[in-house]
């Protein structure tokens, strides 16, 4: 039976109790909870799973952040790291999300999920690699997810205490930057935004 359960699905980074009827009439889930004693897969959370064998690289990571809590992109620190805007690396997914604040202890690492409104949530772009895609905002929107999202995040020193590269940071798109923020429709982003040029420009 796992033979052709794998044949059938690990063309699926995650797959869900959807996918599997899709593919078995009848199916015996109780099959789950054998082949994770046996190590074939892994539960990632309640009603998601993955093949153990797959590689687990950060992109296949960010994959699964988008998969077990739609809708959701990858932002704040986990972007920041991908984008080389922050020196060290990130061992908890960050994302944002519609839904409500969230965080996931799973065996892949865990996931952090912070909420934001409904009509923030744009500004990402969907990344291919290979049977990998995922959802993560540009470096403009995870900039303005951040600064939004982190209150204590106040004046210009607080940006410095960051210590964010600002090499990288002069080549943002600052007409896309100002045409984000004007959706923000907040005058405490403006000014911390304002702070941050001033900081990169210094």
């Amino acid at each position: 039976m796992y033979p052709k359960f794998r044949e059938e699905l690990y063309q699926f980074p995650v797959f869900t109790r959807k996918e599997i009827d899709k593919k078995f009439d009848g199916f015996d889930y109780k099959n789950l909870i054998n082949w994770q004693k046996k190590g074939y897969i892994t539960k990632v959370r309640n009603n998601y799973y993955i093949f153990s064998d797959k590689k687990k690289d950060e992109n296949f990571l960010f994959h699964i952040a988008n998969a077990i809590y739609p809708p959701s992109y990858i932002s704040l620190e986990s972007a920041l790291s991908y984008y080389n805007i922050i020196p060290e690396g990130v061992y908890t997914m960050t994302s944002v999300s519609t839904l409500k604040t969230n965080k996931f202890n799973t065996p892949l690492g865990d996931f952090d999920y912070a909420h934001i409104k409904n009509q923030l949530f744009f500004g990402y772009k969907i990344v291919n690699d290979s049977e990998i895609q995922f959802k993560i905002a540009t470096l403009e929107k995870t900039i303005l997810d951040y600064l939004y999202l982190h209150p204590k995040v106040k004046n210009e020193r607080d940006i410095e205490a960051l210590r964010w590269n600002t090499d990288l940071l002069e080549k943002l798109d600052q007409q896309l930057l100002e045409s984000y923020l004007v959706l923000f429709q907040s005058a405490t982003l403006e000014r911390k935004i304002k702070n941050l040029i001033d900081y990169i420009y210094a």
